[in-house]
């Protein structure tokens, strides 16, 4: 009886919305940094994040692209790359520990990105993207 009262309540109680950041509050968190993403626990890539919303995407194949960030109407994180001009935006969650996971607008949760490390480095993009 306990457990069908528990299963029950599970499938009745709606689940905790995810907090996301504020364009201002993902700027705090990410400037000056580079975090490194997994997807479904495999390496997926790399962005360096400057001071002035200015970005470095590093693929896992070592390829990189350099674009800007803004906050949209929608409060969504928004990312133009110099490769492709079309906004490519994205609700970035707080995790618990401090932690950033991404989830691209519309996209499946089985497809978030989590930052599993961060550091000060510069990536190190082939030339012409040097990361520097």
């Amino acid at each position: 009886m306990r457990l069908a009262l528990t299963l029950c309540l599970m499938l009745t109680t709606p689940a905790v919305a995810q907090e996301t950041f504020s364009g201002a509050e993902f700027d705090a968190r990410v400037s000056g940094k580079t975090l490194y993403f997994e997807r479904a626990g495999r390496a997926f890539g790399a962005e360096q994040y400057f001071p002035d919303k200015r970005v470095i995407w590093a693929f896992e194949d070592g390829q990189c692209q350099r674009g800007i960030w803004f906050e949209n109407a929608d409060s969504d994180i928004c990312f133009i790359y110099d490769e492709s001009p079309e906004p490519i935006c994205w609700d970035f969650f707080k995790q618990p520990g401090g932690g950033v996971s991404a989830r691209a607008k519309g996209a499946d949760p089985l497809n978030d990105l989590f930052a599993v490390h961060e550091d000060e480095a510069p990536l190190a993009c082939e030339a012409p993207d040097l990361g520097v």
